[in-house]
């Protein structure tokens, strides 16, 4: 197995691409978005694409991703990672880097950011905001369909060996990870440590306690953490 973000993505998808790979619930709106491997992949080449096509960008260029855990967070997470870029996640602002990411509540606090920066409504279904972007900020969902699903590469993924170190540390089990974005809200937990196991994930975000374990059930996890 690989020592980079992307290539612990590519391992686990290329087992079956039409499994599902990370399926999302949000109890504060009711919302389950399931997505398989093949699916994902194609969110991913389409945000690497936009970066390096549509921005110019590569590696040794830094993106702000100010988002929370989300499925679409996965995408532009895995997205930087392959087109070879460094990310900063959860900082206040994007000041310093090249390409910005932020959720709405974010976008609107005024702060400076780089020249390309994009704003994610994370409405259900991947639709597009339904209001006009915050000044300074384009739409994702609306730019990055425009792109290929398709990365022509190359990879890249250099650069976050210590985040699998970080991943492979949390020792998680293989299987189908239930994960409560609450207790586990850092990325690595979320997204790098399943991978790391060859996990597929249901992640659950403004978690209801008392709905876990039915949750659990239904979608035949494995384990919960």
């Amino acid at each position: 197995m690989g020592n980079t973000v992307p290539s612990l993505f590519a391992a686990v998808v290329g087992k079956d691409p039409s499994l599902p790979f990370l399926t999302f619930y949000d109890d504060a709106t009711g919302e389950r978005t399931e997505l398989s491997g093949a699916t994902l992949a194609n969110w991913v080449a389409k945000t690497a694409n936009l970066l390096v096509d549509g921005c110019g960008l590569g590696p040794g260029d830094v993106a702000a991703v100010r988002l929370p855990a989300h499925w679409q967070t996965a995408a532009i997470l895995l997205g930087a990672w392959t087109a070879g870029l460094s990310v900063t996640y959860g900082q206040p602002t994007g000041a310093g880097a090249d390409v910005e990411f932020a959720s709405l509540s974010a976008a609107e606090t005024g702060a400076p950011g780089p020249a390309d920066r994009y704003v994610l409504g994370l409405a259900p279904m991947g639709l597009p905001m339904r209001g006009p972007a915050p000044a300074g900020f384009a739409d994702y969902v609306t730019e990055v369909r425009q792109f290929g699903d398709h990365y022509p590469g190359p990879v890249g993924g250099a650069g976050t060996e210590d985040l699998v170190e970080r991943a492979r540390k949390l020792a998680y089990p293989g299987g189908r990870l239930l994960i409560d974005a609450v207790a586990h809200p850092d990325p690595v937990e979320w997204l790098v440590g399943p991978l790391a196991a060859g996990a597929s994930i249901v992640l659950s975000v403004n978690s209801d306690p008392a709905k876990l374990a039915a949750r659990a059930e239904s979608e035949q996890a494995t384990s919960v953490l």
